[in-house]
C-alpha cells in the first residue's frame, strides 16, 4: 500500500546502494534528492542521477542535484517544465567525448552479445581538448597556426580482439581526468549559461521558459556536427534571447521567436538561413539588425 511515498523516494535508496557497492564510493557521497521537488521532476532526477553516476561518478551527480536545487520553489515553474530541466540537464552533462564512446562500447561488451565496431569521425581539436587547459591551449594555438584545428581524426571503438578491448579499457579509464580537461571547462560554461537563461526567462518572460529550456536539445553529438550545433545555439541566444532579457529588443512572444529561429537551423557553417531569420525577428522588434563583429 502506498501511503503517499513518492516513486523516486522508493527507487533512489536502491540506486545509492547499488552504485556505492559497484563504484566503491562512500555511500554518503551518493546524492539525495532535495525536498520540494515535484514528483515528475523527482522521477526525472532519479534517472539523471543514475545516468551521471555511470558517466562520471557520485560527485558529478551531486553537482547535477545542486544545479537542480536552484529551481525548487521558483514561481512560474510547473512540474512538467521542471522535469524537462532535470532530463535535459542530465543529457547535456553527459556530453559525448571519446571517453564516453569507450565506456558505452565496454558496456555493450559486458552484456555478452556480439559487439560491432563503432567508427567515429572526430576533430583534432576535440581530442586536444581532453587535455587540461594549461596543456591544451598551447597545442590549440599551434594547430591554429598551421590550420589543423579542424582536421578529421577517425577512431575505431571495438572490442573485437584482446588488444582492442585493452585499448577500450584504457580510454574509458581516462574518466578520472575528464573534469580537469579543457572540454569539461567549456561544457561547464555552456551548461551554466543555459541555466542562467532559464533563470532570466522565469523572471522576464515566464511564457517562454519551456522554449528556452528546449534549446538544450540543439546541442548534441560530436565532431563537426557538435561544433555547428553549439554555434547555432549561441547565435540564437546572443541575438534573440539575451537581447530580449536585456531590454535591447522588444520580443513580446519570445517562445515563438525561438521556435521560428530553430526551424531555420541547417547544417550550414555560414548559418545563412538562420541569420536571415534572426534579422527578420529583430526587424519585427524594431531594432538595428547589423551583426556585431
Amino acid at each position: 500500500m502506498n501511503f503517499g511515498r513518492s516513486k523516486a523516494a522508493d527507487v533512489l535508496p536502491a540506486i545509492r546502494s547499488m552504485f556505492a557497492n559497484v563504484s566503491g564510493e562512500n555511500n554518503s557521497l551518493i546524492p539525495t534528492l532535495p525536498e520540494g521537488m515535484p514528483e515528475d521532476a523527482r522521477v526525472a532526477a532519479v534517472d539523471g542521477v543514475k545516468h551521471l553516476i555511470d558517466y562520471q561518478g557520485a560527485s558529478y551527480a551531486q553537482l547535477y542535484i545542486a544545479r537542480l536545487r536552484r529551481f525548487i520553489g521558483r514561481r512560474n515553474l510547473d512540474a512538467e517544465v521542471f522535469a524537462d530541466i532535470a532530463r535535459l540537464l542530465a543529457v547535456r552533462m553527459a556530453y559525448d567525448d571519446p571517453v564516453r564512446m569507450a565506456q558505452l562500447k565496454l558496456a555493450e561488451f559486458r552484456m555478452g552479445s556480439s559487439v560491432p565496431s563503432d567508427i567515429r569521425k572526430l576533430r583534432l581539436d576535440e581530442l586536444v581538448s581532453m587535455l587540461p587547459k594549461r596543456g591544451a591551449d598551447p597545442v590549440l594555438s599551434l594547430l591554429d597556426r598551421f590550420g589543423w584545428r579542424r582536421l578529421p581524426v577517425t577512431i575505431r571503438f571495438s572490442a573485437a580482439s584482446g588488444i582492442r578491448l585493452r585499448c577500450l579499457r584504457i580510454e574509458a579509464s581516462l574518466r578520472r581526468w575528464r573534469l580537469s580537461s579543457l572540454r569539461y571547462a567549456n561544457e561547464r560554461v555552456w551548461v551554466e549559461r543555459w541555466l542562467h537563461m532559464i533563470d532570466r526567462s522565469l523572471e522576464k518572460q515566464p511564457a517562454a521558459v519551456a522554449a528556452v529550456i528546449a534549446t538544450a536539445e540543439m546541442v548534441r553529438g560530436y565532431g563537426d556536427g557538435y561544433i555547428q550545433s553549439l554555434r547555432d545555439w549561441n547565435l540564437i541566444i546572443d541575438h534573440v534571447v539575451k537581447p530580449t532579457f536585456d531590454g535591447a529588443i522588444v520580443c513580446s512572444d519570445l517562445g515563438a521567436a525561438i521556435t521560428e529561429a530553430r526551424a531555420a537551423v541547417r547544417y550550414d557553417p555560414r548559418q545563412e538561413l538562420l541569420k536571415r531569420v534572426i534579422v527578420v525577428i529583430r526587424e519585427r522588434a524594431g531594432t538595428d539588425t547589423r551583426w556585431a563583429g
